[in-house]
């Protein structure tokens, strides 16, 4: 489900941000890419509803490159992140153009592309929207690896099919993912037929977005991104590597 919190605290949008680079094809799509393209393992990033522009979003693509990944965040909106401000289209009627999970067939290309070029090991993160879609990529064998941060529409049967390691960031105050489903989540990593890697983390004092959505000037809300940014590159050095 989608809650207001999915589209709280909208950034503003820079397509010319980062330290990176915009690509026009990268697997068919258009796509933000930073770190050495010779690096044998990779990171797809995969966005919340307000796309690959978002200057945050770029800040944690860098900080990953710079982790030693060649690290990928496509643009799987197409250059159609969600406006709050049109009144027009509510998230609702966004979201039927947008399905949680399209980014599934779309990733199978950029895979591949990742591996024309020597890559042998990738990994894939989602924020909100996007952690439908990496959530399908772990249950199809097609990653190594996933996290996931404040995850939207995923579900119980989904977490049940997962077959790679997988790293889920919830909030203490998130009414997409409250605390009790990602508890949830995590029993079901646990249980003894699972045999799955994972790192399930509930972060306090947070709510949905936090890892992407903070206001740089709010101190607490940039330490509480950082460490959730840490947990992220912690795991896929674990598993990536």
């Amino acid at each position: 489900m989608a809650s207001p919190q999915c589209c709280a605290d909208p950034p503003t949008l820079d397509p010319a941000g980062g330290e990176g680079r915009v690509v026009d094809s990268f697997g068919g799509i258009t796509a933000y890419v930073a770190g050495a393209r010779e690096s044998k393992a990779a990171v797809i990033l995969v966005s919340d509803i307000f796309g690959f522009e978002a200057p945050n979003l770029r800040k944690i693509t860098d900080k990953v490159a710079s982790s030693g990944y060649f690290v990928v965040v496509p643009d799987f909106l197409h250059g159609d992140p969600y406006v709050p401000e049109n009144a027009d289209r509510p998230i609702q009627v966004w979201l039927k153009e947008h399905a949680p999970g399209k980014a599934f067939e779309e990733a199978k290309p950029v895979i591949a592309a990742l591996k024309e070029q020597g890559v042998s090991t990738v990994g894939a993160a989602g924020y909100c929207w996007g952690a439908k879609g990496v959530a399908e990529l772990a249950k199809a064998n097609e990653i190594q690896a996933a996290v996931m941060s404040h995850p939207s529409f995923v579900t119980v049967d989904d977490i049940e099919e997962v077959k790679c390691p997988i790293a889920i960031l919830g909030a203490e105050t998130d009414k997409t993912s409250p605390p009790e489903l990602v508890k949830q989540f995590e029993q079901v990593l646990s249980s003894s037929n699972s045999g799955i890697a994972h790192f399930v983390k509930i972060f306090p004092g947070v709510s949905h977005g936090w890892t992407v959505r903070y206001k740089s000037e709010d101190a607490g809300a940039v330490k509480s991104a950082e460490e959730a940014l840490s947990d992220m590159i912690d795991w896929f050095n674990k598993n990536l590597k």
